[in-house]
């Protein structure tokens, strides 16, 4: 069994996904999908979907890449962004999704370099990465290794 509830994704994206592709295609999202598309890092937002739909951890951000649905739909879904026409964000997504995309996309490149990713990222938002997300993801790295370092002394 998988340590992450990686179907919650799946479940919610059936159905959805074409069209969340489409209107991704289009340049114009107009229906309700970011979480689970585009998952975030846990903790950054505070609705009921953003907290059922974020992503627990860096590992779990490994896991959702992995996974041969969700992972080829991310795939798919950065790519259909990358080779969008327009270049703003805001217009495409609307001004809190575009935050949410900012935010999924600083998340799976630190969990899987992507050459797509830092192209929408320096093409969408001048390069800059999403400051809260590194942050968590910086606290996070320091708190595991502060626990592997405390069991090797105490063994």
């Amino acid at each position: 069994m998988s340590a992450h509830d990686l179907n919650r994704f799946v479940d919610a994206q059936a159905g959805v996904f074409d069209t969340a592709l489409a209107e991704i295609r289009a340049g114009h999202k107009r229906s309700h999908w970011m979480w689970f598309i585009f998952p975030q890092l846990r903790g950054l937002g505070y609705s009921v979907m953003a907290r059922h739909y974020g992503i627990a951890s860096l590992d779990e951000a490994q896991a959702y890449l992995a996974h041969p649905l969700l992972g080829s739909r991310y795939q798919t879904c950065v790519e259909a962004v990358a080779v969008l026409k327009a270049r703003d964000p805001v217009a495409i997504f609307g001004p809190t999704d575009a935050m949410k995309l900012r935010s999924s996309l600083t998340l799976f490149e630190a969990a899987e370099a992507s050459s797509v990713i830092d192209q929408i990222l320096q093409c969408f938002f001048a390069g800059e990465r999403d400051h809260a997300t590194q942050h968590m993801l910086a606290a996070s790295t320091k708190a595991t290794n502060q626990r592997r370092m405390s069991a090797k002394l105490s063994s």
